[in-house]
């Protein structure tokens, strides 16, 4: 029998070993299909859920004081990836693909440190990306601008915030579509106390708890005899247009439109019920400008809350903001503190009424008012605006 030559066979064995076969690529087990942000219920950070098709089989971590970097390897991009915008410590960031793999890179806020940790939803495929804020040290802080004489930063701890339900027993406020200003005003300041002394353990005094005709000059007095060292008074609005919407919030100050000029005049309409509207004789546009000029500092105060309150309105809960405005209102007149003046929405308005009066809709505007009073502890904690000399 004739033997083949082993030439072919010795050539492939040496082609093998000197030009070896790739091997296989892994297979691609997963795509992303979205990137959304969440705020933890606890407000200590948040959680970024990475959308996907499929179990992502392997995944790691870096992490540096300004970016964490999650790659998830066999992973792909759909064709129509959703990205939500960057929320919470992180700034901003970015998705890199590559053959075999997939690498985010989020951007951290400086001021705002986190901690890192990637884990698989026990619900789903998805990917969890959890960042818990790092405890902050916090310079002690002393008030000393114009208004302000203490320099003791135990006497200016803002431990102590003041919520104003208005109107109430006799004075409903503004009625339309079945509504009462009074009820929801008192509903929304309710929960907005509890998010505060739950989650931020600062102690609330309420103007009003229940039913009942407080006075303005005795809501005032109330704020500045207690702890407070913030006053929010909560309110609805309403006007003659039924499509007239969206929130506002106002601090003391000369009213420079119209539509602030006829709020104004509704909310201090009160007074015609009290006892002694005498007591307001003295409250004019002089008063008003030589009280800006007195308590600068404190208008600077009120117009920074009332601007973390649009914002979480507007960003927080998809409520159309109407705007940060000035208007001469009694019951911040009388508060000598930081003070603003919340309009929820236009209880006129059918759809607007129905949303202020859903469960949902009230829970949303109280947790947008908290979320806005903690974002001005944490600066004014911080010493954003009086440090110490």
């Amino acid at each position: 029998m004739k033997r083949l030559p082993l030439l072919a066979p010795v050539g492939l064995l040496l082609g093998l070993f000197l030009f070896p076969l790739a091997a296989p690529a892994a297979p691609v087990t997963s795509g992303i299909t979205r990137i959304s942000f969440t705020e933890r219920s606890d407000d200590k950070g948040y959680v970024i859920r990475v959308h996907t098709t499929g179990k992502v089989r392997a995944h790691s971590l870096d992490q540096s004081e300004t970016e964490v970097t999650l790659t998830l390897y066999n992973t792909r991009l759909e064709p129509e990836l959703r990205r939500g915008e960057a929320q919470g410590p992180v700034q901003r960031y970015t998705i890199t693909p590559s053959d075999d793999r997939i690498v985010l890179s989020f951007q951290i806020d400086p001021a705002r440190p986190v901690e890192a940790a990637a884990y698989p939803d026990r619900d789903s495929d998805d990917l969890l990306l959890g960042m818990i804020y790092k405890p902050v040290s916090r310079p002690a802080v002393s008030r000393v601008a114009d208004g302000f004489d203490e320099t003791s930063s135990e006497h200016w701890a803002l431990d102590c915030i003041v919520l104003d339900a208005g109107h109430g027993g006799k004075d409903p406020g503004a009625v339309a579509n079945g509504l009462r200003e009074k009820d929801i005003a008192l509903s929304v300041t309710r929960k907005v106390g509890a998010y505060v002394e739950d989650r931020l353990g600062i102690n609330v005094i309420y103007t009003r708890e229940d039913d009942r005709f407080i006075e303005l000059h005795e809501r005032g007095r109330i704020a500045n005899e207690s702890c407070g060292k913030l006053f929010v008074s909560i309110h609805a609005n309403a006007v003659n247009n039924r499509t007239a919407r969206g929130t506002e919030t106002f601090f003391l100050g000369l009213h420079r439109s119209e539509s602030a000029r006829q709020v104004m005049e509704r909310e201090n309409g009160v007074v015609k019920l009290e006892s002694d509207p005498s007591l307001y004789e003295g409250f004019d546009d002089a008063s008003l400008i030589m009280q800006s000029m007195a308590t600068t500092a404190y208008q600077r105060e009120s117009e920074r809350l009332a601007s973390l309150i649009e914002d979480q309105f507007e960003n927080r809960a998809d409520r159309l903001s109407r705007g940060v405005k000035q208007a001469g209102f009694l019951v911040l007149w009388r508060a000598s503190m930081p003070a603003v003046l919340v309009e929820l929405g236009f209880i006129t308005n059918p759809a607007e009424a129905r949303y202020l009066r859903s469960e949902h809709g009230q829970d949303l505007l109280a947790s947008a008012i908290f979320r806005a009073i903690r974002d001005y502890a944490e600066q004014y904690q911080r010493g954003v605006r009086y440090s110490m000399n």
